[in-house]
């Protein structure tokens, strides 16, 4: 692929889609996810560096994205990246997501159903195991009856929506899933089938068992009210 630092044009009937990648010390993988965007013509990808100290912005910029500095934190970058987007339509990718082939076409079929705030696609690791398994099941489970997609899912929405909430609330956690319980408050959040595929890096490093436990405490502690703050402590500690 040659690189092509230059930002994509919006379409012309104004619903370009911009992806914004939020990065930090991401060099091994946020090629591939700016691959993985790039495979829609037009398409204009971001990558949202919050003062990377390795490859990672060189790398982003070799694949083809236009790379903006934004205040380290997810949600700060990703705000950021939305700021400097043309796109009418916004899409939120993980460095360590990768989008599937005629991923743009799944955005629009899905933000045109009736009803519809948001969307996010399936959510598929990249290692096959029982246990990873499971886990994506109960991803696919909590979609369907909570309407919950997270941030590894590639979340999208359109941009006088997104402006309409504020844009991600400045957590040090959890402002995915800040931003789709307010997205539900407008209308459904479907989930596509059509599957993004995360590294199951996070994993297969602490334990898929210790992992899926720490999310669930931390999201219960979310849900209690516990300050974001006193949670993002919780999770550096272990």
């Amino acid at each position: 692929m040659n690189p092509d630092p230059k930002p994509k044009p919006s379409r012309p009937d104004g619903e370009g889609i911009s992806v914004i990648i939020p990065a930090l010390n991401e060099e091994g993988c946020v090629a591939a996810a700016v691959a993985s965007a790039r495979r829609a013509p037009g398409a204009e990808v971001i990558v949202a560096d919050g003062n990377s100290r390795d490859a990672t912005v060189a790398r982003a910029a070799a694949a083809g994205a236009r790379v903006i500095a934004a205040p380290p934190g997810r949600s700060r970058q990703m705000n950021a990246g939305a700021l400097a987007a043309r796109g009418q339509i916004l899409l939120f990718l993980h460095a360590d997501t990768l989008l599937p082939w005629g991923w743009q076409y799944e955005v629009r079929r899905v933000l045109a159903l009736p009803g519809v705030a948001a969307g996010a696609f399936a959510f598929r690791l990249d290692v096959r195991s029982a246990g990873l398994r499971l886990i994506e099941l109960g991803v696919a489970a909590r979609c369907l009856l909570a309407q919950m997609p997270y941030g590894d899912q590639g979340l999208f929405l359109r941009r006088e929506v997104f402006a309409r909430l504020g844009g991600f609330p400045e957590l040090p956690l959890m402002e995915d899933v800040a931003l789709v319980r307010n997205l539900r408050r407008l209308g459904r959040v479907a989930t596509s089938p059509a599957p993004a595929v995360t590294s199951a890096r996070r994993w297969q490093g602490r334990g898929a068992l210790r992992t899926t436990l720490l999310n669930s405490i931390l999201l219960a502690g979310f849900y209690a009210g516990l300050p974001a703050t006193t949670l993002h402590r919780l999770r550096q500690r272990h």
